[in-house]
């Protein structure tokens, strides 16, 4: 998946603000959500270090939910990550627990930060790979 069909990702997902390579979609962040304001994320995530891997991954995040509007739930995420993550959180369902805001690198906080509760992101790249992310909540 490159720049331009990332650009045009299907399914639950948020833009990232400034990451020109997080796409934005149906979970974008709207004015009042408290997307921006909140100061600690809950999310787990799918890490890859190979572009067609990640894109296999999310294939199945759309095939089974997100190409119909569907958010995935939580333990089906997991079993997804647990299979195409090569983050050592995979093994426990890509679960990163509750994080605060300058706790992760660069493009991960902010699609992190800016991605609706419950939502998915489309893949995108960090320098540590390509990741795919299921926001489970946000806190003050």
């Amino acid at each position: 998946m490159g720049k331009d069909k990332e650009a045009k990702g299907k399914g639950k997902q948020a833009g990232s603000g400034s990451d020109a390579s997080a796409s934005k979609g149906k979970g974008k962040a709207e004015k009042g959500d408290g997307l921006g304001t909140c100061t600690c994320v809950k999310a787990r995530h799918i890490l890859c270090e190979k572009q067609g891997k990640i894109n296999e991954a999310y294939k199945k995040l759309e095939d089974g939910w997100l190409s119909n509007g569907d958010k995935v739930p939580p333990a089906e995420f997991a079993k997804i990550a647990q299979e195409y993550s090569e983050c050592p959180s995979g093994k426990k369902g890509g679960d990163s627990g509750w994080f605060p805001r300058g706790n992760m690198a660069g493009p991960f906080q902010e699609v992190a930060f800016s991605t609706a509760v419950g939502a998915t992101s489309a893949p995108f790249k960090s320098t540590n790979g390509y990741h795919i992310i299921l926001c489970e909540g946000r806190k003050n």
